[in-house]
């Protein structure tokens, strides 16, 4: 600072109390998906109580609801649905010129297999009707969250809030309860999938937001 000026203000915030209300809830969110899901890894590769509560939960809600409805709906979650839905969402900001915005969703998306596919093989948790294991935590729940998600997150600036994020939300919590009713994954596989994929999608929110306060109009960056 040049003497007898004042000092100019710091680019950071001093404190978490000094953030603005949509960040500290944004961080407290984040804060909350991390310890959310390292309790529940930690109970999966310990064998914990609160593993046990999640079977008793499982045999009780397993095989309810209309199989013909569930079986669509677990399909959400697959590759052949999800990802034409996000390459859609996707090509449409590409044309609309939004290449930064395409490539940092292309890239949420590619991170699912890669933090997921290792999770499943270190926890080597069995499925609820099978002996199979690689269950935890739930591809299919982090497929859907990820890619609908980034959908709603790119369509943001042209569709609006009150359509995307409804719908994506609605899309994930279906396709997370059907996977439970079908009994192709336990409850707990689920959440800690919507944990881990809630905090993809706050990353890819916080970089969607650096970019629109580059001063870039949506559908030119």
């Amino acid at each position: 600072p040049v003497p007898g000026r004042p000092a100019p203000p710091s680019r950071f915030p001093r404190s978490v109390a000094a953030l603005p209300a949509p960040a500290r809830l944004r961080l407290a969110a984040a804060s909350a998906c991390a310890v959310l899901f390292a309790l529940i890894t930690w109970q999966v590769l310990a064998r914990g109580p609160l593993l046990r509560l999640d079977e008793r939960l499982d045999r009780t809600v397993v095989g309810h609801g209309p199989k013909p409805v569930t079986a669509i709906l677990t399909d959400l979650g697959s590759m052949p649905v999800a990802l034409p839905v996000l390459a859609l969402a996707l090509a449409w900001a590409l044309w609309r010129g939004a290449r930064a915005s395409v490539l940092a969703g292309a890239l949420t998306m590619a991170a699912v297999p890669a933090l997921v596919v290792p999770l499943k093989i270190w926890t080597d948790r069995p499925g609820p009707l099978t002996d199979a294991t690689g269950y935890y935590p739930s591809g299919h729940t982090a497929t859907a969250m990820v890619a609908y998600g980034t959908a709603a997150l790119v369509l943001l600036p042209y569709a609006g809030r009150r359509a995307t994020v409804p719908a994506a939300a609605l899309l994930t919590v279906a396709t997370a309860v059907a996977l439970v009713l079908r009994g192709y994954h336990w409850p707990l596989d689920v959440i800690a999938s919507g944990a881990l994929c809630g905090l993809l999608l706050l990353a890819l929110g916080a970089v969607l937001r650096r970019l629109a306060a580059r001063g870039t109009p949506p559908g030119t960056d």
